[in-house]
């Protein structure tokens, strides 16, 4: 079976949709499936990545800042056909992508897979995947999609990396207070609230604490980070593939919503959330709505004094951590085992 993915990283857009369809990939190719990923090389991009993770990239020459749908189609298209294979699906993780790119690129591949959480626009696809929690989501994509599409909607579907399927700590193995924190707002961090909290940190005692902070290759800042890291003692990381050892032993994390909120939660990590992006709104406000983190809302009205107040709140409380790492297993539902992941079983029936 092969598989064409289409996605893309920059410093604008982040890093979330290539590092999810990555932990797909994966997963696919345990299955016996080949994997090519098709990609922009904007700035930030992640094809050096791919690549040296084994997969072959097809790089993409349509790589203005403004995003056309029917010359990216066929720019797909004429990749596809240099191959000289026959890509039985193609998977789309791309909020400029609709019907209009999947009905031209369906010429050339029989089955198309949308990932989305946005649910803002029509789609052409044979199956599609919202991998979030929000309020009624089962209803989201009527309207949007055929009756023939099978939805994969809900926490349940969630892909999270081998590393997250680990046994989870107990609530009896963490500390009764803090000792660990882990800072950690994507791969690029945009909006720079990486260095927000740094400032909010100088305002607090935080004698005793572990400072864990952690960035993505493509992050501008980072330099900078790794220099006020150094200063203050604080562990610095850059692009690390073990992410889920930081979080089972942090008391404590500071990020965005997103996929990584998601992962946080399936570990009973009690976080403190900044929405950075508006397709986290909706699903950060449901989890905060169901105990599972604390939302400090839209990363333009978080302010330095806002994280000291939630830092300091989160010291003198523990007692709500541990009833916040409770409510965001039970949420997540993080004893289900899976043998077969359900994304990639459905794929497989495809």
């Amino acid at each position: 079976m092969n598989i064409l993915i289409r996605a893309d990283a920059s410093i604008e857009i982040g890093s979330g949709h290539v590092m999810r369809c990555l932990t797909l990939a994966d997963m696919l190719k345990e299955e016996g499936a080949t994997i090519y990923f098709n990609c922009r090389e904007m700035e930030g991009h992640l094809c050096d990545l791919i690549e040296a993770k084994g997969y072959q990239c097809l790089r993409n020459l349509n790589i203005k800042q403004m995003f056309d749908q029917k010359t990216d189609a066929i720019e797909t298209l004429r990749l596809i056909n240099s191959t000289g294979l026959r890509f039985n699906l193609i998977i789309i993780d791309h909020y400029q992508i609709d019907e209009q790119w999947e009905q031209v690129v369906r010429k050339a591949v029989p089955k198309i897979m949308v990932i989305d959480d946005l649910a803002n626009r029509r789609h052409d696809c044979d199956l599609i995947l919202d991998q979030n929690y929000f309020n009624k989501f089962e209803t989201r994509y009527d309207g949007l999609i055929s009756e023939n599409c099978r939805k994969l909607l809900g926490l349940k579907y969630l892909l999270l990396r081998p590393e997250f399927y680990e046994d989870n700590l107990t609530e009896e193995n963490k500390n009764e207070t803090i000792i660990d924190v882990l800072i950690f707002y994507g791969g690029s961090d945009p909006t720079n609230e990486t260095l927000k909290v740094l400032d909010a940190l100088d305002l607090i005692d935080i004698t005793g604490f572990a400072i864990h902070v952690v960035v993505g290759s493509s992050n501008s800042n980072r330099e900078l980070i790794e220099s006020r890291c150094k200063e203050r003692h604080y562990h610095f990381y850059v692009q690390i593939n073990y992410l889920a050892e930081l979080m089972r032993k942090a008391d404590l994390a500071l990020g965005a919503g997103g996929v990584t909120m998601w992962e946080r939660c399936y570990l009973g990590l009690p976080s403190v959330v900044t929405v950075v992006a508006n397709n986290q709104r909706e699903s950060t406000e449901a989890a905060a709505e169901a105990g599972a983190v604390w939302n400090l809302g839209w990363h333009e009205c978080v302010e330095i004094e806002n994280l000291v107040d939630i830092i300091n709140r989160a010291k003198e409380d523990p007692v709500s951590l541990k009833e916040m790492s409770k409510k965001a297993k039970q949420l997540m539902q993080s004893d289900i085992k899976y043998q077969t992941h359900p994304v990639v079983k459905a794929i497989m029936e495809v």
